[in-house]
Formats: structure tokens, C-alpha cells, sequence
């Protein structure tokens, strides 16, 4: 039986997860899709702790649709301005097992773009 769409998301996720791992000095940065927003954290596994955050829910990016490359870069800009002031230049990509394309490419270029190195 093919398997759906979810159940190959949450496949690709797993496969992800076993290779990337957040540290103190590398922590991972997080990114999940939902259909209207785009989140953003980056995370140390070992302490299992969120270093920052930022998504299209927040007061500053509210009015924005969160559904577009633009809204996403915006979030992008966001959490590598978070991470940057917590001391946090260097981040492993986790893309959630969403596919590496559109929104969730436009938060990578933009977080990349405003200084976060991965």
C-alpha cells in the first residue's frame, strides 16, 4: 500500500533526526511548515533547551500572511538575529522532513544572509 503523504514526511523527519543533533556549540535549528505559518527554534538536544525562536504568529510579522517566501525570509532574518544575540553563529539545518524548497528554502537563504553559518 502506498504510504501517504504524512506518513512520508514523518519518515523523511526520522531519517533527518538520526543524523542531526543540536549541541551547545552547534545547536540545531528547527524549522516546521504548517499550511498558514512558518516556525522557527533553535535548539540544544543535549540540554533540551530552546536557545531562540520566532514565527509568523509574532506581533511584528501578524500582519503578513505567514504563507509566503516572503513571510519566511522574514522569519529567517528573525531567529538569526535571536541566535546571533545569544551568541549562537554556528547551527545544523533541520528542515522537518519537509522537502527543501519554497518556504522552508527562504527562511535557510534569509538566516544564512543575515549571518547564521550551516
Amino acid at each position: 500500500m502506498k504510504a501517504t503523504r504524512k506518513q512520508s514526511t514523518r519518515r523523511r523527519h526520522a531519517r533527518i533526526r538520526r543524523r542531526v543533533k543540536g549541541t551547545a556549540e552547534r545547536p540545531r535549528l528547527a524549522v516546521y511548515r504548517s499550511n498558514n505559518h512558518i516556525y522557527a527554534q533553535v535548539i540544544d538536544d543535549y540540554k533540551h533547551h530552546t536557545l531562540a525562536a520566532a514565527s509568523t504568529l509574532e506581533a511584528d510579522l501578524k500582519g503578513d500572511t505567514g504563507a509566503t517566501k516572503d513571510a519566511s525570509a522574514k522569519v529567517g532574518k528573525l531567529i538569526a538575529e535571536r541566535s546571533l544575540a545569544k551568541g549562537v553563529k554556528h547551527v545544523v539545518f533541520d528542515r522537518g522532513g519537509k522537502l527543501y524548497h519554497g518556504r522552508v528554502a527562504a527562511l535557510a537563504d534569509a538566516a544564512r544572509e543575515a549571518g547564521l553559518d550551516f
